[in-house]
């Protein structure tokens, strides 16, 4: 990715799921210089669970403004969860509150919209829970609120709608499209039929790429925000596919990458579609190129979070030594810890063995858990090649060793706390940094093999 842009900073605007945040990143290192967080809360007020729109945009103009004094920023990118699509007027305002996709909609809702959505066949989108089908939103609120839907001028994916804030131009872009949002058809590259089904085709953005600068900061807001020269806002890109950007320009294929956060998606670079199972949360993402990517998904990071508030601490190097005396005491979880996604659906969590094990243990057979799911989900997208982990549980040496050991395949960490930042900025055209030597994490745990089939045929698989 040579470019000539002669970009020193840039501002990526990166909204996760659970936070918020906006860095600067030396384009030269790839290294975050300057950061600001805050939590990205939804509001439970009418008419329904919504997210904290102003909120945010007040926080990103606020950190904006900060970094334009030190250390200053060339050009901004931004990257975004997905499962999310914003409804606008003709005037650029808010046609409808955004919708937090883990609102669930009433039976007959979610009846009708299974009858109208196409199949997976034409979209490698599964049926899932709540709102994770972006098309089972916009059918929710144009069957549920039909007087305010009937306001919207403008659909626009979530990334892109920060970008309209800050240029005025309205643009959709494949990453977040052709994330499991049932209006897009990644083999034709172009929009599903249920798009037309959902009668909004006058209604969607053009489509254009993560790649393209969309335009300026908008003339009164560069000079709010203290701007001297013209600053460029790139389309920007699903989150997802942010981290997975890097490993396509840095690796050749076959590999997997897992990224976690909320969510722990395994990415299954060089392979094929024939045999995904939409019954497993097991789907085509479709990356910043266009193309499409077997993937598979569960929540945990968010059943981390709430198992290490159940449980309580304990330090990484005692939960690291506890993993062989748990795999021999079989003490183990089963999912699923969050309901409605991953690949045993349908099933609780439950524990096995002696739960009144110390925490340490405890947290031990979380890190098997975990590690056996993402296995589980990398078998699903027949995942081949070394496995690149990044995000928070890049951190966690205890599923990185499980994850090894019960992969029997190279894990690399990327512990860096940046990686869809990173990926975001790559939009810009700057040079990815250079590669890190990340030694590759080779384990064998005695007992595991036997553990992993009891782990497996508890679950019936």
């Amino acid at each position: 990715m040579n470019s000539e842009k002669a970009y020193r900073h840039i501002a990526v605007i990166d909204i996760g799921k659970t936070n918020a945040k906006v860095v600067v990143l030396d384009a030269g290192t790839g290294a975050e210089i300057a950061a600001v967080r805050t939590a990205n809360s939804v509001l439970k007020s009418a008419p329904y669970p919504h997210y904290d729109i102003d909120g945010l945009w007040d926080f990103i103009i606020s950190a904006l403004k900060g970094f334009v004094r030190a250390p200053g920023f060339d050009a901004i990118s931004i990257t975004t969860h997905g499962a999310s699509a914003v409804m606008l007027s003709a005037d650029g305002s808010l046609a409808m509150p955004v919708l937090d996709y883990e609102h669930g909609y009433p039976q007959a809702v979610q009846d009708t919209y299974a009858r109208l959505r196409p199949g997976f066949a034409e979209t490698f989108s599964p049926g899932l829970s709540v709102g994770l089908n972006v098309g089972a939103q916009i059918h929710y609120l144009k069957s549920t609120f039909p007087a305010d839907f009937a306001r919207a001028a403008t659909i626009l994916t979530y990334p892109q709608y920060w970008a309209f804030r800050l240029t005025g131009i309205a643009a959709n872009e494949v990453t977040s499209l052709g994330c499991h949002t049932d209006l897009w058809n990644p083999t034709t590259q172009s929009y599903s039929s249920l798009v037309d089904t959902l009668g909004i085709r006058g209604l969607m953005a053009p489509v254009r790429s993560a790649f393209d600068a969309l335009g300026p900061v908008l003339p009164a807001l560069a000079a709010d925000m203290g701007l001297t020269k013209p600053v460029p806002v790139y389309c920007g890109i699903h989150d997802s596919n942010a981290s997975l950007l890097p490993h396509l320009v840095e690796n050749e294929a076959p590999f997997a990458v897992v990224s976690t956060g909320t969510w722990v998606i395994s990415f299954g670079v060089g392979g094929d579609l024939e045999h995904l199972d939409p019954r497993r949360d097991a789907l085509a993402n479709v990356d910043a190129y266009g193309r499409a990517v077997p993937s598979a998904r569960f929540m945990g990071g968010r059943e981390f979070e709430i198992l290490a508030v159940e449980i309580g601490p304990a330090s990484s190097d005692a939960v690291e030594a506890a993993l062989e005396a748990v795999i021999e005491k079989d003490l183990m979880l089963l999912p699923n810890v969050v309901d409605g996604s991953g690949p045993f659906p349908g099933r609780k969590m439950q524990w096995v063995g002696d739960v009144a094990t110390d925490t340490t243990e405890r947290l031990a057979a979380v890190s098997l858990y975990l590690a056996m799911m993402t296995e589980a989900c990398l078998d699903l997208i027949g995942a081949k090649g070394s496995i690149f982990v990044e995000g928070p549980f890049a951190l966690n040496r205890a599923y990185l060793l499980a994850l090894a050991a019960v992969t029997g395949k190279d894990v690399i960490a990327l512990p860096g706390s940046t990686g869809t930042s990173q990926g975001a900025a790559l939009l810009t055209g700057i040079r990815p940094p250079s590669a890190m030597e990340n030694v590759p994490i080779r384990a064998d745990l005695r007992g595991l093999r036997h553990y992993r089939q009891a782990w497996r045929r508890a679950l019936g698989d």
